[in-house]
């Protein structure tokens, strides 16, 4: 028998509880882990107080990702006692994610542990600085540079945010936040950003075409800030698009597009291929100041996360929250 949160729908209505499982009771996976640490992310948020239908069998344990100890390898590719992260595929949806002591999934999922990481560490940087990674990777590919000026940062007191804006930062990048959350400048300013915008001026409907100041953009929020960061951004300037915080819609032009020759990059941090997870996990582990990791992560048990994933849906928690699932 083992820990974990329970999703289940059923004559009970939609419910989230701390329940023993048993092993027998784990899906089909050719590796199954001993759960060290997981996170609480807004797909867990959505999963757990139902407020999205993110879920698609159940009973469910939400997660989608964690870091852990092999117990059991049917695989070549991993042995007893491998430290490894899993981030997506569809788990805490389709298949019993990390909220639990223990795991079992493909191994085709996982990846070793950088060796410059501790278990807890990777998950304070989890799916949400994994996710910023794969923008940066994207905007760097793009051939972006620092001295090509300003870099917008939407969402900013999210986990996403909180580590583009860091990593940005790091990188020698210029980085603009905007927040919804103003009481919260002195944190992000904290994290590297050089300047603190209200997302009001970003989210309501603007012209198809706005002045230019962006050089780049990191967004997890989409809909209105979304299409006013597209108008916003500098001729041959980029966009990576990660997340929906404000709504699925897009409501822009092509004119940044077909006027101004910006691209945008839509970013898929779920089934991104094994060899671009380590790359990204490479960069992470050589980026990330572990100061800035306590700054931007806080530890609850795993019976807090229910309560928790209300407060991440009511907007009322920054950063990461990193779930001990032993405790």
């Amino acid at each position: 028998m083992f820990k974990a949160i329970l999703v289940n729908k059923d004559e009970q209505g939609y419910r989230a509880e701390l329940s023993q499982a048993e092993e027998a009771s784990l899906p089909e996976g050719d590796v199954t882990v001993k759960v060290l640490y997981s996170t609480l992310n807004y797909k867990d948020g959505l999963a757990i107080t139902g407020k999205g239908p993110v879920v698609r069998s159940f009973p469910m344990v939400p997660g989608i990702d964690f870091a852990g100890e092999v117990l059991e390898s049917k695989s070549s590719d991993f042995k007893v006692g491998d430290m490894v992260i899993l981030n997506g595929w569809g788990v805490g949806e389709g298949h019993w994610g990390g909220l639990a002591q223990v795991a079992r999934v493909k191994s085709e999922w996982l990846i070793p542990l950088p060796k410059d990481l501790t278990p807890k560490q990777a998950m304070a940087i989890g799916t949400a600085g994994y996710t910023a990674m794969l923008c940066i990777m994207a905007l760097q590919k793009h051939g972006l540079k620092p001295n090509d000026g300003e870099v917008l940062v939407t969402g900013a007191a999210g986990g996403v945010g909180s580590f583009a804006i860091a990593l940005l930062s790091k990188l020698g990048f210029k980085v603009v936040a905007s927040t919804g959350r103003m009481a919260e400048a002195d944190y992000l300013k904290k994290l590297g950003a050089t300047e603190v915008i209200d997302r009001a001026t970003l989210s309501v409907q603007g012209k198809p075409l706005a002045k230019e100041r962006w050089a780049a953009v990191v967004d997890s929020v989409g809909s209105h800030t979304l299409a006013n960061a597209c108008a916003q951004t500098k001729s041959d300037g980029a966009v990576a698009a990660c997340g929906l915080a404000q709504g699925m819609d897009l409501p822009a032009s092509v004119a940044p597009f077909i006027l101004r020759g910006i691209t945008l990059y839509g970013i898929n941090s779920v089934t991104v291929p094994r060899a671009k997870r380590i790359a990204a996990y490479e960069q992470l582990s050589q980026l990330v100041d572990l100061n800035t990791l306590e700054e931007i992560s806080h530890e609850i048990t795993l019976e807090e996360a229910i309560p928790a994933a209300a407060q991440l849906m009511a907007g009322d928690l920054r950063g990461r929250v990193v779930v001990d699932v032993n405790r």
